[in-house]
């Protein structure tokens, strides 16, 4: 099984359409299991769209009716459409975001989804302030598979500790089934490189990182060394990048190969950050 996961950038990105139909050429070629979203926008001045009429398109229960006409999620399905691919996929609306997006999360995912869940993972629920978090989740025959675009480590207000501790206690039920498999991924806003902060949380709490347990990898780098909300960072943004997107898995687990995609080497970039893949066993 392949999982991917891609902080999108989505309409933000110049050239947007043609970097979406890049990518879905990408995916074509690829065909991962399950792809965890972050960043997956819509113009909130667009009209909305009937969802029953989107292609593979289940809903969240309390979230029907939101999704516009350039909704990035159905755009890019659309386009895998056309190549033959059938994803079953889910999107959710988080907050506002450059002052003129719906700014969401979304899982695509080969085998049907079960069932699907939100909660927020920040203090605030406010739509309209940045700092908002949510996870979407979904349950497949496979596991259940969550997406998260998380807060920073030193932020007063929405710390990423707080973040990760609603996280678990949400998934605690989750992770006592030993029967079911676990995965959390996408972009956590903590560099692997700097000890003490996000990533060592995420690892001391049991999750494990598909890209140490690999067996074939990159570098692994996710970002180059100055994006959006990195710009101003001191003393966390080497020179060769950052790796600050992950797949993580509650326990150990086989992985075969971790590797980054769309870096603008082998494969073009299409978005700010990098995409990272799994093969797995599974």
């Amino acid at each position: 099984m392949k999982i991917l996961t891609l902080n999108t950038h989505s309409l933000a990105e110049e050239n947007a359409t043609e970097k979406m139909e890049l990518f879905a050429g990408i995916l074509e070629k690829e065909q991962p299991e399950v792809m965890a979203f972050q960043e997956v926008n819509q113009t909130m001045a667009e009209p909305f769209i009937n969802e029953k009429e989107v292609c593979g398109y289940q809903p969240v229960k309390g979230f029907e009716g939101k999704m516009r006409r350039d909704n990035y999620g159905a755009s890019l399905a659309e386009a895998l459409r056309k190549k033959g691919l059938s994803y079953y996929w889910t999107w959710i609306p988080v907050k506002v975001g450059y002052d003129k997006y719906d700014e969401g999360l979304a899982i695509f995912s080969k085998s049907p989804i079960l069932s699907s869940c939100v909660f927020n993972l920040s203090a605030s629920d406010d739509y309209y302030n940045w700092k908002t978090r949510k996870t979407l989740g979904i349950h497949t025959e496979k596991g259940w598979f969550f997406t998260v675009h998380m807060g920073w480590w030193k932020d007063e207000e929405e710390p990423f500790k707080a973040q990760w501790e609603t996280f678990l206690k949400n998934t605690k039920s989750l992770m006592e089934k030993k029967e079911t498999s676990l995965w959390v991924m996408g972009d956590f806003n903590s560099p692997a490189s700097v000890r003490g902060e996000g990533y060592d949380l995420v690892r001391v709490s049991g999750f494990k990182d598909t890209w140490d347990l690999a067996e074939k990898k990159d570098a692994g780098f996710t970002a180059p060394p100055k994006i959006d909300g990195w710009k101003e960072a001191e003393g966390k943004s080497p020179e060769q990048g950052m790796r600050i997107d992950y797949i993580w898995h509650w326990g150990d687990i086989n992985i075969e190969e971790s590797r980054v995609l769309c870096n603008g080497k082998r494969e073009p970039a299409v978005s700010d950050h990098y995409a990272v893949m799994i093969k797995t066993g599974i």
